[in-house]
């Protein structure tokens, strides 16, 4: 197990030292949406925010109140939208003209990261907003978004490969490893779903009195 675990680790690692430059295009692109979620939150209207607080305020009592989960289901739309996710990237990975599609999704991903972060500090106050952020966001995230930057690397890459290199055969071979690699990300998203539904979304309702 020790030695599978290294080796994982080890095909990772040159996967990200090989691509080393898309992923820092991809991760800044990433971070300017973060940059831009809180620009906008810090922007927007008392009164806004007063309504988006009744949200939060409205979606926790929720949670606390549910006597019984329908955990299939809500595994269900999780999985179906991370699934939607995967498959819009590779699509728009393997056509030249839909790579700012990627890189717009990375951006809007970011920019919604950002905002919610910064609506819940900004709303809950540091150390509550922070506290619900880790118990809501952080453990799905932390799978979330490397496979997501990672499909988008890879359509990056499949883009490059294509603008490149004419060869029908060799396009039809990145093609293919680009589709094998977002499967295998599919599969990794997929697992986030499991741990924001079965670990974040658990931690929130049995929690959500210190709210």
């Amino acid at each position: 197990m020790e030695k599978q675990i290294k080796k994982i680790t080890s095909v990772i690692k040159e996967h990200i030292i090989n691509n080393k430059k898309e992923y820092i295009i991809i991760t800044l692109i990433f971070i300017i949406g973060i940059f831009l979620g809180v620009l906008f939150n810090n922007n927007i209207q008392e009164n806004q925010k007063n309504e988006i607080g009744t949200y939060i305020n409205t979606f926790i009592d929720k949670v606390e109140n549910i006597e019984q989960v329908n955990y299939i289901e809500l595994l269900k739309t999780s999985i179906m939208q991370n699934i939607f996710l995967a498959v819009t990237v590779w699509f728009f990975g393997t056509t030249v003209i839909g790579i700012p599609i990627v890189f717009g999704i990375v951006l809007y991903r970011g920019f919604c990261l950002g905002y919610t972060i910064s609506i819940c500090i900004s709303f809950m106050g540091f150390s509550k907003g922070l506290l619900f952020i880790i118990i809501s966001l952080l453990l799905q995230n932390i799978v979330f978004i490397p496979a997501m930057l990672a499909l988008a690397v890879s359509g990056f890459k499949l883009y490059k490969s294509i603008i490149k290199d004419k060869g029908k055969e060799n396009i039809k071979l990145e093609i293919m490893r680009h589709t094998i690699f977002s499967l295998i990300m599919l599969v990794v998203l997929i697992m986030s779903s499991i741990i924001e539904i079965g670990v974040s979304f658990n931690l929130l309702k049995n929690l959500s009195k210190y709210f």
